[in-house]
């Protein structure tokens, strides 16, 4: 008896060790962000005090809404909405179609296409990002160009230009392929007795089976995308109307440098990161399970 009740001591000490650790790692995770909302609401006075204050004792509410009455954060928060919803749906249909594609069916050159979805992945956008400016730019009968793309400004200073490059992922395709090497054939040979068409068994069948991984791409694409300044700045520069929320902050921080308009920076950054935090809360069951699926094999 001795010894069962020291083994299920020490099992629980281990347990409450473990949970120690993890709330102490998650409390250090969440300390900048805390400081990130608390710093928005200090005074100027606050934030020039040796050290700050890390509470305010008078803590300045409205500059969460000075974010919106000072800055065109909702034209920024609907660009961001919007271009970075587009590119999630695009790259989520492209790289689960040409997942499926590269997982299911016996073609000629399958294998070299897939080998070059692997090398792909070994450059990143940034290299590319010169030629795919001009071709942009120089794209024949496009924004006013003519056939031998002249005279006009081609695709730049829209939002295809900043949706377009990122329509389609390696990562994702590859990412997908796995998922979809997971279902067993005999799944869809029997759907094509039953008379269903590659579409159908596509939609229907594999793509709800694959749902958590669909899930789990989703967030990193979003995320990126929220996120991503270089492009989306180097082809709006001359349209501050189409600026997303990650551009705009970027460049204020060129237009306001005294300590009155740094806590007006940080509420913009809290309001900026509100949708990220919905959308991982929201998706997050499904999130994990796109993480665990294939950990543990039958």
């Amino acid at each position: 008896m001795a010894m069962v009740r020291d083994t299920r001591a020490m099992a629980t000490a281990s347990t409450m060790a473990k949970y120690v650790v993890l709330t102490i790692g998650a409390l250090l995770m969440l300390a900048p962000f805390f400081d990130m909302f608390i710093g928005a609401l200090r005074t100027p006075a606050e934030r020039l005090a040796m050290p700050p204050p890390y509470w305010p004792s008078d803590p300045q509410w409205q500059n969460y809404l000075r974010v919106f009455t000072e800055l065109p954060m909702g034209r920024w928060l609907f660009n961001s909405l919007y271009t970075t919803f587009t590119i999630t749906f695009l790259q989520l249909l492209t790289s689960a179609m040409a997942g499926f594609a590269l997982a299911k069916y016996r073609f000629r050159g399958r294998d070299f296409l897939f080998r070059s979805v692997l090398g792909a992945q070994m450059f990143p956008f940034f290299l590319f990002l010169i030629p795919v400016f001009f071709i942009l730019r120089y794209f024949p009968l496009a924004g006013g160009n003519d056939l031998l793309g002249e005279g006009g400004a081609g695709f730049l200073n829209s939002y295809t230009a900043i949706i377009l490059p990122f329509a389609v992922t390696w990562y994702g395709i590859f990412l997908m392929r796995q998922f979809f090497m997971g279902l067993p054939d005999e799944l869809m040979d029997a759907a094509r007795l039953d008379g269903c068409s590659e579409f159908r068994i596509f939609f229907q069948i594999a793509l709800p089976l694959v749902l958590p991984g669909l899930v789990t791409l989703g967030i990193f694409i979003f995320v990126y995308q929220w996120n991503e300044v270089i492009w989306t700045m180097t082809v709006t520069r001359t349209a501050p109307d189409l600026q997303t929320i990650p551009v705009g902050i970027y460049l204020l921080r060129g237009a306001f440098v005294d300590q009155g308009t740094q806590s007006l920076q940080q509420a913009a950054l809290a309001v900026s990161i509100a949708p990220v935090i919905v959308i991982f809360l929201f998706l997050q069951r499904y999130y994990i399970r796109g993480l665990t699926a294939g950990a543990v094999k039958g």
